[in-house]
């Protein structure tokens, strides 16, 4: 999963960003109005973390003109203002939901799963024949047995399991992958395949991960 955060406060992106990302979050930094629109524009964010105090366009400005371009990303927005006619204000506006600072982190964490449920009508248990993933619990089992995965690891292997026998481009799951202020080594996503193939593929006949040359990769539980 993806988190744009929109914050100028350098010392709270940090944080969250830390905190998000010990979750299992793919977290990008934004500290503008404008480059938040952009970035809302591509599409590849479940959930946007908006100040409404930033540089450039407030975060309300902001929150308006994303929805005005029909983009139905999740926005959960962040204020020191805590009256009812604030939150009620920016609830028109198009915000999904509304966090008073100061707020604890754990909060938060809990409002951006309440979005995710709300906009995700997958099957919470995921399945590739008797590969298991549970969104929930963030766990994983092969045939029962319990499988522990990294952070990185985890993502990769929910992202193919969510596109089940579909190919799926290098490009596309270095993005998942990946925040856009880190730099991307050539065989970065050949290492990390590797070391799912080992916890998922090595104990077992069938083999779930497929490469396809110059295309990508999929996890099917047919055979080639």
């Amino acid at each position: 999963m993806k988190v744009l955060i929109v914050e100028d406060d350098v010392k709270i992106s940090a944080f969250l960003k830390k905190g998000l990302e010990e979750e299992y979050f793919c977290v990008d930094l934004c500290d503008n109005g404008e480059d938040a629109i952009y970035l809302a524009g591509l599409g590849s964010y479940d959930v946007i973390i908006l100040d409404i105090m930033i540089r450039g366009l407030q975060g309300d400005q902001v929150c308006q003109k994303i929805r005005e371009q029909k983009i139905t990303i999740p926005i959960i927005m962040l204020s020191a203002k805590s009256t009812i006619s604030d939150k009620v204000s920016l609830l028109n506006l198009g915000a999904d939901d509304y966090l008073t600072k100061p707020f604890s982190f754990d909060e938060l964490l809990a409002r951006i799963h309440v979005q995710l449920r709300k906009h995700d009508h997958k099957e919470p248990l995921l399945r590739v024949g008797d590969l298991e993933l549970n969104p929930l619990t963030k766990t994983v089992t092969r045939s029962h047995e319990s499988i522990t995965l990294t952070a990185k690891e985890y993502v990769l292997l929910e992202y193919l399991m969510r596109h089940k026998n579909a190919i799926v481009e290098d490009r596309v799951l270095e993005e998942q992958l990946f925040s856009m202020e880190q730099s991307l080594q050539s065989n970065i996503l050949n290492v990390y395949m590797y070391r799912l193939r080992t916890k998922i593929d090595k104990n077992f006949e069938l083999k779930l991960i497929k490469t396809h040359r110059n295309q990508g990769y999929s996890l099917s539980d047919t055979t080639l």
